[in-house]
């Protein structure tokens, strides 16, 4: 009997037969370190995060990478399949997953020269810029051991109950440096010709197929556009992706870049599905199903590219971390309850690269479901949220979901707090969808939402809650400097709050988040390049057809319609303190534009001349000052911001015992804005109650 057609998106909710196992839809979760993988004594939580994905509904799930033997660690000690004795480990996972009927590869990656050990090896001698330590040129005879390496490791992945395995060989690691000149100059058998070139990925997947069987999920993740010099073409890809077929390959996923491509590739501000063109190219070749993959984060995305041609099937990973019922919601047709992915990287990759454990800014029970548990409640309490910004909205809508009664006030006529000036900022436009989500939630969870509402402390003490929980946000802090009040002066907050016409000479005082965030909105003319893919690829200089080399060409950058001047106080780089994985493209556009950045500034003050001020370079005896009157239309001020809790001093003041208090968010701590911290002691504090 045939299944009906999913009514809501018919292709992406379509099972996959691949003659010896059937997926029940077209969704994979991707492959993401979460930093569970490395410690034995952490494989029940990693059981419990992978069978949670698996009960909302995923078709297959992927492991983080493991690698086959020591030299391909990516980190210290990091996470390998070497041994019988870690099979026992692994099938806690397995198991796990099987039990919500999920199915669940492992992916055996080789880290080669990307890996922070100084065992790391490579096919050539050639240092990776961006990892410590230069690597050691194998040996003819140990790239052969090292393919025994990758058979033993499948054929343990197989005692473990694993389903099948994906063979990392992208994003610059150990096989794409096997394939590519920029990394291999060997000349022996295994360098020279690209026939040579691809042997090594080749022979490992003959040797595991032969000697696993024909009943094992084989699949290859094949970098498809690496955006690196010296790197393959669109006839070397499909010439690799025809051989894998051969050599008996289920399914080929897509790579996209290597981990030092000038060319952002996953960030929020990267077009979504910006490269399933060439995926779709690489199918057209093949027979077997090809996976889409970045910037991939809601159904209707995933649906066009499969229902167009362009992949049989799209491969997610953030995505899962955000909300792991994404496919029950989506099949049900309750996309719009979805938590998307915002693509910031902050809580998940940049937890990565910190070695500390990834989550999601959006949600932070991500990599903690043993322990951050939202249960339900045996007495429903009243509670009172004041204020409907990220940390407001979190801990309401965890309370609310565990079964209280919560009222939320909001001052404003709209939710999302600092989340909607975040929105207005070219390339965040993600944004948008976190306050959708929760605006879908406080009416699923039947929250009373009362905007346009300063609540006071006589409403609250009248009212009769038992818990008041006070996330009043934050405001821009406006530094003690003559001329701040000069009609030159405003905030960013004005500025995105009020969409105020700025002049063509602009001073931005301050470098951090909000600093980078207003370069690029004042850099910017007309709608996101993020909300048109050909635009953007012309920008960073991005060939999607991959006809030029490692699919580069050049940047043809919009230029900015404003000469912008970037200030800070501190002498150190510009953009030190910002994330890592998105740091540097906030740092790269900046430049792209032309702002000009001056560092050891003290502001002197504002006339009707423009912003006077004296720069500091050098130290001590070489220390020199220079002054200068920046001629500029407009000073904008993101010199960080102050609390906003005289409510909450208020009630703490003159209580009494009528409810429990609590501060959280930016009203308990300003800083640097985070919503991560913020969203994440809220959800906390709402869990507990």
């Amino acid at each position: 009997m045939t299944q009906a057609q999913n009514p809501h998106y018919p292709h992406l909710m379509e099972p996959l037969d691949l003659g010896f196992t059937t997926l029940k839809n077209r969704v994979i979760m991707g492959s993401m370190h979460v930093g569970l993988e490395d410690r034995p004594w952490h494989f029940d939580e990693m059981a419990a995060y992978f069978a949670e994905r698996a009960r909302g509904g995923c078709g297959l799930l992927v492991t983080g990478g493991f690698s086959p033997n020591r030299a391909g660690d990516l980190l210290p000690f990091g996470s390998k399949l070497m041994h019988n004795w870690q099979v026992h480990f692994h099938k806690k996972v397995t198991k796990a997953v099987h039990a919500e009927d999920g199915k669940i590869l492992l992916q055996i990656l080789h880290a080669g020269r990307y890996g922070y050990t100084p065992l790391n090896v490579a096919p050539s001698a050639v240092k990776s810029p961006i990892t410590p330590f230069k690597p050691k040129e194998l040996s003819a005879k140990q790239i052969t051991k090292t393919i025994g390496h990758y058979v033993r490791c499948a054929k343990l992945a197989k005692k473990a109950n694993y389903d099948g395995i994906e063979i990392m060989g992208s994003e610059g690691y150990f096989i794409t440096q096997m394939l590519n000149k920029r990394t291999n100059k060997r000349t022996d058998e295994w360098g020279g010709s690209y026939e040579n070139r691809m042997r090594f990925p080749l022979e490992v997947v003959r040797q595991i197929r032969e000697e696993i069987g024909t009943d094992f999920i084989l699949m290859f993740r094949l970098s498809m556009l690496d955006l690196v010099e010296d790197a393959s073409d669109i006839d070397e890809v499909i010439e690799l992706a025809k051989e894998l077929e051969k050599a008996g390959i289920n399914i080929i996923n897509t790579g996209i870049g290597w981990h030092e491509a000038r060319v952002p590739t996953i960030v929020t501000s990267v077009p979504r599905a910006a490269f399933a063109d060439i995926t779709g190219r690489v199918k057209k070749e093949l027979s077997i199903p090809v996976v889409a993959s970045n910037r991939i984060n809601m159904p209707d995305i995933a649906e066009d590219i499969i229902s167009t041609g362009k992949a049989d099937m799209v491969s997610m990973a953030r995505p899962f971390l955000a909300d792991s019922e994404w496919v029950n919601k989506a099949a049900e047709g309750r996309a719009d309850e979805i938590n998307t992915c915002i693509a910031c990287n902050q809580a998940c990759l940049d937890h990565t690269f910190q070695m500390k454990r990834a989550s999601c800014l959006v949600n932070p029970r991500a990599g903690h479901e043993t322990k951050l548990l939202y249960t339900p409640v045996i007495k429903a309490k009243k509670i009172a949220v004041v204020g409907a910004g990220p940390s407001g909205l979190a801990c309401a809508t965890v309370a609310a979901q565990r079964g209280h009664k919560v009222t939320l006030f909001e001052g404003r006529d709209v939710i999302g707090g600092q989340f909607n000036y975040a929105s207005k900022i070219p390339g965040k436009e993600e944004f948008l969808e976190t306050i959708r989500y929760f605006l879908k939630q406080i009416e699923v969870l039947n929250i009373d939402l009362k905007l346009n509402t300063y609540a006071t402390a006589a409403q609250l003490k009248a009212d009769g809650f038992d818990e008041v929980i006070i996330s009043s946000g934050v405001a821009p802090r406006v530094p003690n400097m003559p001329g701040v009040d000069h009609e030159k002066v405003v905030t960013y907050q004005q500025v995105l709050e009020q969409g105020m016409e700025l002049g063509k000479r602009i001073a931005v005082m301050g470098a951090g988040g909000i600093g980078y965030d207003m370069c690029e909105y004042l850099t910017h003319e007309g709608p996101s390049l993020t909300l048109n893919k050909e635009l953007w690829m012309k920008e960073w200089g991005v060939d999607g057809s991959n006809e030029n080399r490692g699919g580069l060409k050049p940047m043809e950058i919009e230029e900015s319609p404003r000469k912008v001047y970037m200030l800070q106080r501190k002498t150190t780089n510009f953009g030190k303190g910002l994330n890592k994985t998105s740091g540097w493209v906030h740092r790269a556009v900046v430049k792209m534009k032309g702002v000009e950045t001056i560092g050891g500034v003290s502001y002197d003050k504002v006339d009707d001349e423009g912003l006077h001020i004296t720069i500091t370079t050098g130290k001590d005896d070489k220390q020199t000052i220079e002054t200068r009157i920046l001629d500029v239309d407009h000073v904008v001020l993101c010199a960080g911001q102050v609390s906003v809790n005289k409510l909450h001093a208020e009630l703490e003041a003159d209580m009494g015992k009528k409810f429990n208090l609590h501060l959280v968010g930016g009203a308990e701590f300003a800083g640097e804005l985070d919503a991560k911290r913020c969203i994440k002691l809220a959800s906390e504090l709402a869990a507990s109650l």
